[in-house]
């Protein structure tokens, strides 16, 4: 700890009823992140003072850092309940938008408005609530005024070109996205959102494009590289995407990118380096979201199928012992029908993963992802 918590700590030993050093010690311990600390502190003076509004907010800022939500809502409550303040029902408002509890959070935000309607924070929020709420027109009104208010709100202009996007209005979504980059050109979702709408649109080169600069801004981005990887097996350039995602697994594993990499060898052909990067994937499942007992079954399938290529079947000296023909085939066929198997099969007009793992690179469901990530 550093001097001055020091020098207020020592000042409280020698008078522990001093509630004004108190105080101070427990927003400096506050400020400095020591907040189960401070959180002891501002909880023994309320013992005190339970009708001090400050200590209740104080309170409610320290359970949020905590990530206790329900007793940060419990403390701004109170806190407004001695004292109604904007501050307070700000904060409380936050809190119930990470609660999605959508309508308290609405009347907390509208009582801000009451004494500021310049607030623009609290129009985002107002927005956020409605987009949540599936009322989309007051959604727009309300990011409307949160972007008349402050022109740079990233997260208005991403929100909008969400709504306009789930909506199919794709020339407005394209213009709030470039919006967004225009203001913060580092911002990844929105580069990955104008990929995905230049997909749809069959613009591949531009969507190759955005999609680039999505991994390049966050290289962590699983359906950036789902949707590459899908592009560039299409365009029979699965090299392409090989060498990148062994680049990006060069400097990090991940359980997801082994997977999508196996897939690119399979299609191609390099079976060992197929079977290599399933059993990497299996291996690092901790960063797999793909389901692990899939993955393994995926891997046991080959394996099999791998094992009846090169078995040779002896000659049975009984008629009784011996297998026809159609009794091994019949065995084979329910071997592929096998309700886990995953397989990547080529199509007769172009390259592309079978209908299973479509789904997962379906462009609306990852739509979906992103849009909350404001």
């Amino acid at each position: 700890m550093d001097y001055e918590i020091e020098k207020l700590q020592n000042m409280l030993k020698q008078d522990p009823s001093n509630f004004q050093i108190r105080r101070e010690l427990s927003i400096l311990l506050s400020d400095r992140g020591f907040n189960k600390e401070a959180l002891s502190n501002i909880k023994y003076l309320i013992k005190y003072f339970p009708e001090d509004d400050e200590l209740h907010y104080n309170l409610g800022i320290l359970y949020e850092k905590i990530k206790d939500l329900k007793m940060a809502k419990y403390s701004y409550q109170k806190a407004i309940k001695i004292s109604p303040q904007d501050d307070y029902y700000y904060n409380l408002g936050e809190v119930l938008v990470s609660l999605q509890e959508w309508d308290l959070a609405i009347e907390a935000f509208n009582n801000v408005l009451k004494n500021d309607k310049n607030d623009g924070n609290c129009y985002f929020n107002l927005g956020l609530c409605y987009y949540h709420k599936d009322e989309t027109n007051l959604a727009i009104d309300y990011f409307q005024k949160a972007i008349t208010l402050n022109p740079k709100d990233i997260f208005a202009h991403f929100h909008l070109g969400n709504i306009y996007q789930n909506n199919k209005l794709t020339n407005f979504a394209v213009e709030y996205y470039k919006n967004v980059l225009n203001i913060s050109p580092d911002y990844s979702w929105a580069y990955y959102n104008l990929a995905s709408i230049a997909y749809e649109n069959e613009n591949i080169e531009e969507a190759l494009d955005y999609l680039l600069k999505t991994i390049e801004y966050n290289k962590n981005d699983i359906e950036a590289y789902k949707l590459l990887t899908k592009i560039y097996i299409k365009e029979n350039n699965a090299e392409e995407v090989i060498n990148i995602l062994e680049t990006r697994l060069n400097n990090d594993e991940n359980g997801d990118l082994y997977y999508i990499l196996a897939q690119a060898y399979k299609h191609i052909g390099e079976q060992d380096n197929y079977t290599n990067n399933l059993k990497r994937a299996i291996e690092s499942k901790l960063t797999l979201t793909y389901p692990l007992q899939i993955v393994k079954k995926e891997l046991e399938i080959y394996k099999t199928q791998s094992e009846l290529e090169v078995q040779e079947f002896p000659d049975y000296t009984s008629d009784d012992d011996k297998i026809s023909n159609e009794e091994f085939e019949n065995n084979d066929d329910e071997l592929q029908n096998d309700e886990y198997t995953v397989d990547y099969e080529e199509d007769d007009d172009e390259n592309d993963f079978n209908d299973d793992i479509e789904e997962d690179f379906d462009i609306e469901e990852d739509n979906e992802d992103y849009d909350d990530e404001g």
